[in-house]
């Protein structure tokens, strides 16, 4: 009896092991937030982040944008306001079935529904107007790919913090490093 319960915890464990996301942890100059990736539903967006957190990439860039009630972005601007290079475009997964729900991930970018690069933003509030609606220029919405699990009121509090104009904080909120957990 003993032998079978010691297997079945062993199958059990490594079947949540093998699916478990990637969780990463932002740490920022006011505190830590956690994220989990969701790799399931946007590898390519999970892959082309990671790739950036591996490189080094978000380390001592700034949320350089903030707007209360509505998401904070960073990851592609130092504290003097100058943009980081960054590597190629991919393919806007926002029809992967996530939505843009308060504490969520997802990537930034310009016009172009497939410009995303390395910027990200983090939803303060849910931002139904940001999801994929269809596959013409104005309808593919922002890929979320992953969610908030620890430091939400760390978010808010960025959210909230007094701006200049363009909505970039008085007082630079920086990224200190991204690390893979």
């Amino acid at each position: 009896m003993l032998q079978k319960l010691s297997i079945f915890i062993v199958v059990t464990l490594i079947s949540f092991t093998a699916h478990a996301e990637p969780t990463v942890q932002i740490n920022t100059s006011l505190g830590p937030i956690v994220v989990e990736l969701d790799s399931a539903k946007a590898p390519k967006t999970v892959e082309n982040f990671l790739g950036h957190v591996k490189s080094g990439h978000y380390n001592g860039t700034i949320f350089h944008r903030t707007i209360r009630r509505f998401m904070i972005q960073g990851g592609g601007m130092t504290a003097d306001m100058k943009e980081e290079p960054t590597g190629p475009s991919i393919q806007n997964e926002a029809d992967n079935g996530l939505k843009n729900l308060t504490g969520t991930i997802a990537m930034a970018r310009t016009a172009d529904p497939h410009s995303a690069s390395a910027q990200f933003f983090i939803n303060v509030a849910d931002n139904a107007f940001l999801d994929h609606k269809s596959k013409d220029e104005k309808g593919w919405g922002y890929a979320v790919f992953g969610k908030v699990t620890n430091g939400m009121e760390l978010v808010e509090k960025i959210s909230r913090a007094p701006v200049w104009p363009g909505d970039v904080p008085t007082q630079p909120v920086v990224i200190e490093s991204i690390e893979l957990k």
